[in-house]
């Protein structure tokens, strides 16, 4: 076993993957027999995350993940206000960037978005939850003594981008048992990368949020006031498709370039630099920021 911790978690990364590559067929055909049609590629990402995660319980210790974890998520009450003050700097950042094309293309209409609401808002938290665990308080936490603050912030920052950006397409189908498709689906979802430049908006905005998001958890301590904020922003990055589908003047940036709309605009990554030079005074903490 390694001793560093970076290398502990990709030996636990490749063994859930290789995993997922041989069992994500038998639940393909398994899920097909049952009636239901999924695509092949987002099986294969559930499969991942569940073969990763075993992999991870398997190797709580060695990985420290408990005392990482608990760490985190220390004083959930206590620090409920960095929570709230996170949401509601994303969402006013979100309303900006909607008040901005509404003044360019006018109001669109709320209802659909506001009967979906609902639903954003619970699937927000749990992303953020899920996600804050893992990309803060494991990959951060413990990349943090391989590299220091501003190496783990970096790096988690990158792997945060490109774990978002690997998907396969979703055209795959299975209903037969074929033992190759999760290697090909694999090989699928780094194909986005073949097209470096049409990959690079989404990679950017997806960046400068793992920075944003990372730094908040070093200036609070904990991921809460992180967890506020990627509950904010999914929010909006799910509200934007919704209220500005009909929106075909919108410029690219501040629509967005990539295939993952918003998040891909530079109008995004403005204001993501933005939240970032003013999270200390956002987070209204006075915790010094770590080397």
């Amino acid at each position: 076993m390694p001793k560093s911790f970076t290398a502990k978690l990709v030996v636990a990364f490749v063994a859930g993957l290789a995993a997922a590559v041989v069992l994500a067929p038998l639940v393909a055909v398994a899920v097909a027999r049952l009636g239901f049609h999924f695509p092949f590629p987002r099986i294969f990402d559930r499969v991942v995350m569940i073969a990763l995660a075993v992999v991870l319980i398997l190797w709580a210790q060695n990985l420290r993940l408990v005392s990482l974890l608990r760490t985190a998520f220390a004083r959930p009450v206590a620090n409920f206000a960095f929570t709230a003050r996170g949401l509601l700097v994303a969402l006013g950042v979100i309303l900006v960037l909607f008040l901005v094309a509404s003044a360019m293309e006018g109001f669109p209409s709320v209802g659909p978005a506001a009967r979906l609401l609902p639903k954003y808002v619970l699937s927000a938290v749990v992303i953020a939850l899920l996600e804050e665990a893992f990309f803060r308080a494991i990959l951060f936490g413990g990349m943090e003594g391989d590299f220091g603050s501003t190496g783990a912030l970096l790096a988690s920052s990158a792997i945060y981008a490109l774990a978002h950006l690997l998907r396969a397409p979703a055209r795959l189908y299975v209903t037969t048992l074929d033992l190759t498709v999760g290697a090909r689906a694999l090989g699928l979802s780094f194909s986005q990368l073949g097209a470096p430049l049409s990959a690079l908006p989404t990679l950017i905005g997806l960046f400068l949020l793992g920075v944003v998001l990372a730094e908040a958890f070093i200036l609070t301590g904990t991921v809460w006031f992180s967890v506020g904020l990627h509950a904010g922003f999914v929010i909006g990055a799910k509200l934007w498709p919704k209220m500005m589908v009909t929106r075909r003047g919108l410029p690219g940036w501040l629509a967005g370039w990539g295939r993952q709309p918003l998040i891909s605009g530079a109008a995004a990554w403005v204001a993501a630099l933005a939240v970032l030079l003013l999270l200390r005074a956002l987070a209204g903490t006075r915790r010094e920021r770590p080397a």
